[in-house]
């Protein structure tokens, strides 16, 4: 009998402990939780502010941006491979300087003045630095009316200006083969010389200098340039654009 008794009466002060000691945990894991929550919380901030900065840091490097908005001259219609267009040519001159700038081809063969200022809008969607403008040939050879073209070329200016406000714009001019009219043609030069002026761009009177016209330098269609040819157009505007880039 005496077995049970003393079982008894040892089974009696663990029942008057347990409870002060359970209720300790529970204070010290609620402590502990507190203060793993609030642990937590500054790590959350202290990441978030980290991704901001690097999101800046993102921002703030892909804003040096060259891009190169033109039809099949930029694009490099032809060519085997978009490497040996000129805007290629740009991005290697560039990386033998260690510039920190990447050059963008949004060149789309057969683009007219009409068809660039229809998708302007979601190609600056992109920081840009330099914004090139090549454009106008082919209104040019199908005879569009010149003050549409003008037109058309001031809106891709507006546009950039208004989404891109500090990006710098070069225009690029065009020339026209003689057989389209002595009149017309001057007055199609005429109309990039005149946009450069009214707008205070950065100019280059004739993107094909010393290429357009010379046979072993363009393609047989006597109108595109050849991998040589593209080498000379990359001069042609390295001319302009390497005053503009900054280290």
């Amino acid at each position: 009998m005496s077995t049970p008794k003393n079982k008894q009466m040892l089974l009696k002060p663990r029942t008057l402990i347990a409870p002060k000691f359970l209720k300790f945990c529970y204070i010290l894991l609620a402590f502990l939780a507190l203060s793993c929550k609030n642990e937590t919380t500054n790590t959350s901030k202290e990441d978030v502010q980290n991704k901001n900065q690097t999101d800046i840091a993102i921002i703030e490097t892909t804003t040096n941006t060259i891009l190169c908005f033109g039809d099949s001259i930029t694009a490099g219609y032809g060519l085997d491979d978009s490497a040996d267009a000129f805007p290629a040519v740009l991005q290697q001159k560039i990386d033998s300087l260690n510039l920190n700038y990447t050059v963008v081809n949004s060149g789309l063969s057969g683009e007219t003045s009409a068809g660039g200022k229809s998708r302007i809008g979601w190609v600056l969607n992109q920081g840009i630095a330099i914004f090139i403008l090549e454009l106008g040939a082919n209104d040019g050879l199908r005879g569009v009316p010149l003050s549409e073209t003008r037109l058309n070329l001031q809106a891709i200016i507006d546009a950039v200006k208004e989404k891109q406000p500090k990006a710098t714009i070069i225009l690029a001019g065009m020339e026209l083969p003689p057989n389209m009219g002595q009149d017309y043609t001057n007055e199609f030069r005429a109309v990039y010389a005149d946009l450069a002026a009214s707008n205070n761009l950065e100019f280059i009177p004739f993107i094909l200098k010393d290429v357009g016209g010379i046979a072993e330098l363009n393609q047989s269609d006597g109108i595109h340039p050849t991998i040589k040819g593209h080498k000379i157009v990359a001069n042609t505007v390295w001319k302009t654009l390497k005053p503009l880039l900054k280290k």
